[in-house]
């Protein structure tokens, strides 16, 4: 299976702000400690489906914010 991407970069973008921002909350202890570990969930799958430019999700519901090649 071929990995394709679909995400646009500033879909991209956007999610690598929010992991790092999510993470920074967790690691100053700004989020309490049941809901951190939720957080830093969150936080690790946006910085990798950032850094990777592929989300499981838009593929499984057929959507793609990166340009079409033709």
């Amino acid at each position: 299976m071929k990995i394709q991407i679909n995400e646009s970069p500033l879909d991209r973008g956007i999610r690598i702000v929010l992991g790092v921002a999510l993470l920074a909350l967790g690691v100053a202890g700004v989020v309490a400690a049941p809901v951190v570990y939720v957080t830093t969930v969150i936080a690790a799958v946006a910085l990798v489906t950032g850094i990777a430019g592929f989300c499981p999700l838009y593929a499984i519901l057929r959507l793609s914010t990166a340009a079409s090649r033709r």
